[in-house]
């Protein structure tokens, strides 16, 4: 397996990524090519400070990075040499097998789909986000790639998660539902009404209509939404997330009893840290 990553994407610099490569080089041997693409010398610089040398890594210079406020397109056309450009420019020409990057999402959603193009029948990309519940983690698409979508779109979402979900995920008949404000069919709006009536003549295992509060219940594996949607459910899962983060430091530090009982909790606390 040879992968690609986008070193210069993100806003922490390429140090965080070369420990993130570092770790996963050390975890999966199944990875017999990795290119790290973009600045040579801090490239060099971080793996000499991560302590990071390993004969499947190689580097592949690019002068140039894609900034998060840069316009989507200006991968294409004005930074054709910044480092997410060239990363998909090697994934086009079959040196690898999948790429990684964590910069400009735009920028990212517009040179795959015009370097690489979508499956035939599939009209929209879509960002997929991996979402954790009790029991396991379920599927949320389109996570913020198209703010505005057709019924087709979804019903095509749909596809594409239920593939994920069960050849990645490992759910053998995957449940996929429609995320809306009810459960009865008159809920929702055109959109959701008409991409149910669509998803039903598929070959899934359909649910139909999925609330809010199912989400994280462990009822559902594949849910589905427009762009606009499902970034806004993302980024509050996001922000309870820290809220919650910030509520226990506060609470478990509050006096020496709760700190000794955030101290025997700490290996379970740290658990569910990473599972999120």
């Amino acid at each position: 397996m040879r992968i690609v990553v986008d070193v210069m994407g993100g806003d922490h610099g390429c140090e965080v990524v070369i420990e993130g490569v570092k770790a996963a080089l050390h975890a999966c041997d199944r990875v017999s090519e990795l290119y790290l693409v973009g600045d040579e010398a801090q490239i060099r610089a971080a793996m000499t400070q991560a302590h990071l040398r390993d004969e499947r890594v190689k580097i592949v210079h690019a002068s140039e990075v894609l900034a998060m406020d840069d316009k989507p397109l200006d991968v294409l056309r004005k930074k054709k040499d910044c480092s997410m450009a060239r990363a998909m420019e090697l994934l086009k020409q079959g040196q690898g097998d999948a790429m990684i990057s964590r910069g400009n999402t735009g920028g990212l959603m517009a040179a795959a789909t015009i370097k690489l193009r979508p499956l035939e029948n599939v009209e929209r990309p879509a960002i997929a986000a991996v979402l954790p519940t009790p029991q396991k983690y379920f599927l949320l698409l389109d996570a913020g790639a198209n703010a505005e979508c057709k019924p087709l779109h979804l019903a095509q979402f749909a596809i594409m998660g239920s593939v994920y979900s069960r050849e990645i995920l490992g759910n053998d008949n995957p449940r996929v539902g429609v995320l809306s404000n009810g459960k009865e069919e008159m809920k929702g709006n055109d959109l959701t009404r008409e991409a149910l009536e669509l998803c039903r003549q598929l070959d899934l295992n359909f649910l139909g209509y999925v609330e809010g509060h199912e989400l994280f219940e462990g009822h559902v594996d594949v849910v589905i939404t427009d762009g606009f949607v499902g970034n806004i459910v993302l980024k509050t899962c996001e922000s309870m997330g820290k809220a919650i983060r910030v509520m226990l430091e506060t609470e478990l530090t509050r006096n020496p009893l709760r700190k000794l009982g955030a101290a025997l909790a700490y290996g379970g606390l740290c658990s569910i840290k990473r599972r999120m």
